[in-house]
């Protein structure tokens, strides 16, 4: 069965590749910006509604299933969104060095016989980043666009102490709960 990815991420596309999973991948925008939370949960849920309903509204799921997600970071209970700048960037990433950091992916899963809405949640504890790698990843740019400005799968890797949850998760796309709820 193949489904329609609503999201322009490219590591959503490969982890959907990765576990198999035929899809096409096309959306429409929605401005998260509107979206006004006190919570972690609340917003990401807010953020995956307000994609999924203008997504929905542009392609429907009659001919492929939808799926839409968004993913939030929260460490040391402040939302860290997606820096605007390499020093916000910093700011971000110094308030994850060495504390738990907590990735949040809600997903919405519509198709014609079910509809299904998951937030998952996978949590890092990090040792403190070193000062000139930390500099160097800034540098390289690999942050623009990441939730928390965080890469569990570049950057932050090596400085994984601990992990609770799915590694998909804080990648942006819990494949193992999309897997068990997806039409045959």
């Amino acid at each position: 069965m193949r489904i329609r990815l609503c999201s322009s991420s490219q590591t959503r596309a490969m982890l959907l590749d990765q576990a198999g999973i035929d899809f096409i991948q096309e959306s429409v925008d929605f401005d998260e910006e509107r979206v006004n939370a006190v919570n972690a949960k609340n917003f990401v849920y807010q953020a995956t509604l307000g994609k999924y309903e203008t997504n929905l509204k542009a392609f429907g799921f009659e001919d492929y299933p939808l799926v839409v997600a968004d993913t939030v970071v929260t460490s040391q209970g402040h939302i860290l969104r997606k820096a605007r700048c390499i020093d916000d960037a910093r700011n971000i990433l110094m308030t994850q060095s060495g504390n738990v950091t907590s990735i949040i992916t809600c997903m919405i899963y519509h198709s014609k016989s079910k509809k299904i809405i998951d937030i998952s949640q996978t949590d890092y504890i990090f040792n403190a980043f070193n000062q000139d790698d930390l500099e160097a990843y800034l540098e390289s740019g690999e942050w623009r666009g990441k939730a928390g400005a965080c890469m569990v799968e570049g950057f932050c890797k090596s400085y994984i102490k601990e992990v609770r949850g799915f590694e998909s998760t804080a990648m942006g796309l819990c494949v193992e709960v999309l897997q068990t709820f997806m039409d045959k």
